[in-house]
């Protein structure tokens, strides 16, 4: 059994790398350590090296999305809580973007691997709790949900960000209408 302590440690510091991260891609492992409170023996016990603890902090992340799902469809109307989980999906695939040097090809597509199923399981009960509802197309697909929004961290850079109004166009192309096709013609 893992103490109280060492878990609050632990999550410190992938609290704080994480943010450390996002403003410096360059921070040390031990400008990490220092800022969460902890020793370098501590982080390195965690974390071996910085491409597990830049893993650990994805795994993190996918597992806080997927963990939000039932809260929001609890507190929202489904069409509503899949613009807000799609916003935070974006957030962190800006921030997965920006980690992305700290991590080898291979461990890059491993941490992609590892959090697709996840990714697609959450998508998957955003959508049909809108198809329940008969808000969202019976079509829509997870996949092709998720690879829309490939697009809408991209939108977010630059001089302007785009990414709502992009948002607003794959969610109103999500929206069941009555008499309308959903299939190609």
């Amino acid at each position: 059994m893992v103490r109280s302590d060492a878990l609050e440690n632990r999550a410190r510091i992938l609290e704080t790398a994480r943010q450390a991260l996002i403003e410096n891609s360059d921070v040390s492992m031990n400008q990490i350590a220092r800022r969460a409170g902890v020793g370098a023996g501590t982080l390195y016990r965690n974390f071996p090296t910085r491409e597990a603890l830049v893993m650990a902090i994805y795994q993190h992340e996918v597992q806080r999305l997927v963990d939000v799902v039932p809260e929001l469809l609890g507190s929202m109307p489904p069409l509503e809580a899949l613009r807000c989980w799609t916003t935070d999906l974006v957030s962190a695939m800006r921030q997965k973007h920006g980690f992305g040097d700290a991590l080898s090809s291979a461990a890059h597509q491993a941490v992609s691997e590892q959090s697709y199923g996840p990714v697609i399981a959450a998508i998957t009960r955003l959508l049909d709790a809108g198809k329940r509802d008969g808000i969202i197309r019976a079509d829509a697909d997870p996949g092709d949900f998720l690879q829309l929004t490939g697009a809408l961290w991209r939108a977010a850079t630059g001089p302007r960000d785009r990414s709502q109004p992009m948002l607003d166009l794959i969610l109103d192309g999500l929206t069941a209408r009555s008499g309308r096709s959903t299939t190609a013609d």
